[in-house]
């Protein structure tokens, strides 16, 4: 299936969500990578905003001061294992119902994205100007001393993606469903199953 969400997306509205289905966003959007989530996590710094409802996205935008603010030149997604060991407590302080980044998550945050309510999703690799492209407003940015690609950009966003759900707030996981498809295939190729 697919959906287009405005934030902040509400609960009611991740819990209609299954692994494989496609999503476009449109509203305010954050971006956060390892520094940012271990300052929300371990060091229980908050950002003055309310991340309720807000899709987090795994992302070092590199951006371009203008007279207006700032203009994203690029926004690629970062690799979102590497948030695993923060991001079910994030999940859980902030409030949030969408992640967003490149690759699958582990088990804490799958049973996170259940216990809460939420979903994570991949943006896909190597499309790094079309996710400048859906960027239509630097609303804030956060956190600046953690430098550019770290800080928290509060971006406005339309029709944020494609963003395929990867775990759903039921406990699919459309990465590990896939990658277990690709082993079985492979066994039976290779004459061992």
């Amino acid at each position: 299936m697919e959906y287009h969400l405005k934030t902040p997306i509400t609960r009611e509205e991740v819990l209609k969500l299954r692994s494989g289905d496609t999503v476009y966003i449109s509203g305010t959007v954050i971006t956060l990578r390892d520094d940012g989530h271990k300052r929300y996590t371990e060091e229980k710094e908050r950002p003055g905003i309310s991340l309720e409802g807000i899709p987090v996205y795994h992302c070092g935008p590199i951006m371009k001061r203008t007279a207006g603010g700032y203009e994203a030149l690029s926004a690629g997604p970062t690799t979102s294992m590497r948030m695993e060991k923060y991001e079910a407590d994030f999940i859980r302080r902030s409030g949030t119902t969408f992640i967003i980044g490149k690759g699958g998550m582990g088990p804490k945050t799958q049973e996170a994205c259940v216990r809460y309510g939420a979903v994570h999703g991949i943006f896909p690799g190597g499309c790094a100007a079309v996710a400048a492209s859906c960027i239509k407003e630097t609303q804030q940015v956060i956190w600046e001393d953690l430098g550019m690609p770290e800080a928290m950009w509060v971006l406005r966003v339309e029709e944020f993606g494609p963003v395929l759900v990867n775990i759903d707030a039921c406990g699919g996981d459309y990465m590990s469903a896939k990658m277990k498809e690709y082993k079985e295939n492979d066994a039976k190729a290779q004459g061992k199953g």
